[in-house]
């Protein structure tokens, strides 16, 4: 039995679509060292995805969310506050782009593209965290992912990219707004891994053969080492960072 990390710990998941999800891999490993779930699904489609996964992990709450609708917000942390009062962890795993606009050369983004990818991609993360910090009462930690992307020009990353850079610079500014009430605020990177929001992406199986050319050992990422890093930054291990982008891709962002 590992040692119980997350004892007691309260924890909120947006963004588990399937199994194959990177925000599953990091609830599997919260679990396993003891932390108190609560999980959302998108829509009526999702659930029957994400309800039996969240159900498995022991999940306490199991609600919906879309992260676009005010009301379901209200709803989602007024259920938080009403059954646990307080709030230890956050976890942002989404991202959304029209597959035109995703897959169009940047010049070519509409504007309805461009604010899409950057509402869902970066905006829910700072609305998530303004709600979240008043069940912060002390002091906690919340996270999100990005993509090399966001850097440098790879791939067919095209607006993601931009939407990826804005959640980067967002993490650092919440650090530094939320520091003073112990609540930290830290940005994971993964390299390439076959989600299925990656599934949208073009031509991604050259990405990700490409990827494991790069990396220093060969190897892609899995959920499951993203999820190890989510611990760490979850925990009190890593009580003494914050605003930090975090990279899980074998050493692909080092490689010039």
């Amino acid at each position: 039995m590992p040692a119980q990390l997350m004892t007691g710990k309260k924890i909120l998941l947006v963004g588990i679509a399937n199994d194959k999800s990177i925000a599953y891999g990091c609830a599997k490993l919260l679990q396993q060292h003891g932390a108190q779930l609560a999980i959302t699904y998108l829509n009526d489609k999702a659930e029957k995805y994400v309800r039996p996964l969240a159900e498995e992990l022991g999940a306490e709450i199991i609600l919906p969310l879309d992260v676009t609708v005010p009301e379901q917000m209200d709803a989602a942390f007024t259920k938080i506050q009403q059954q646990w009062g307080t709030l230890d962890g956050l976890v942002h795993s989404l991202a959304f782009c029209p597959l035109e606009d995703l897959h169009a050369p940047i010049s070519a983004c509409s504007r309805d593209g461009f604010l899409q990818a950057m509402d869902v991609s970066c905006y829910s993360f700072i609305d998530l965290a303004a709600r979240a910090k008043g069940l912060m009462q002390n002091g906690g930690s919340m996270i999100n992912f990005s993509y090399l992307g966001s850097a440098l020009a790879t791939g067919d990353y095209n607006i993601m990219g931009c939407a990826k850079a804005a959640l980067e610079a967002a993490t650092r500014y919440l650090a530094r707004d939320l520091g003073a009430d112990r609540i930290r605020v830290n940005c994971i990177s993964p390299g390439t891994i076959p989600t299925r929001a990656a599934g949208g992406i073009k031509d991604f199986e050259a990405m990700l053969e490409y990827n494991q050319h790069r990396a220093v050992d060969q190897q892609l990422p899995t959920i499951e080492e993203v999820g190890g890093a989510a611990l760490y930054f979850l925990s009190d291990l890593s009580r003494g960072v914050t605003g930090s982008i975090h990279y899980v891709d074998h050493g692909v962002n080092i490689i010039g």
